[in-house]
């Protein structure tokens, strides 16, 4: 089953609310993580990963929080799961040459396929798409 880790499933969720509630301010990761019942050391460890890429920017004080720092129509979905998890890969042995399965592999071109399809919607899905209803589903190429 191809899905998020935690990590990228919560930094998706506490970005995603930042943005919802960008017109009233800074957002404390306290509310954050009591909206979502997120382990608050797990969350510190997110909100400070997408700080240092320069996804949001914190700001300290009673009203203090955390906000985008750029307009949610320029960070799209792949570079926040980037700046989480590092390359997006379904599989491992796509560029695994010591998989002993990696001479006879019949399914690493399907598999790039696939892999190449999940990205391009990632990156071409703004985090300003995710606060839309209903979230529309796109018609694109598969890149060859």
């Amino acid at each position: 089953m191809l899905r998020f880790t935690k990590r990228a499933d919560y930094g998706l969720m506490a970005i995603n609310y930042i943005v919802l509630r960008g017109e009233e301010g800074a957002v404390s990761a306290k509310r954050i993580a009591d909206q979502f019942g997120i382990p608050p050391e797990l969350l510190a460890k997110i909100l400070q990963r997408l700080a240092k890429k320069g996804f949001i920017t914190s700001h300290n004080g009673p009203k203090g929080g955390y906000v985008l720092a750029r307009s949610p129509q320029e960070i799209t979905v792949g570079q926040v799961v980037r700046a989480l998890e590092g390359p997006i890969h379904i599989v491992n042995c796509l560029e695994d040459v010591d998989c002993a399965q990696f001479p006879r592999c019949n399914l690493r071109r399907p598999v790039q396929k696939i892999q190449a399809s999940i990205s391009y919607l990632l990156d071409t899905m703004s985090l300003a798409e995710l606060t839309r209803e209903p979230v529309p589903v796109r018609d694109f190429t598969v890149v060859n």
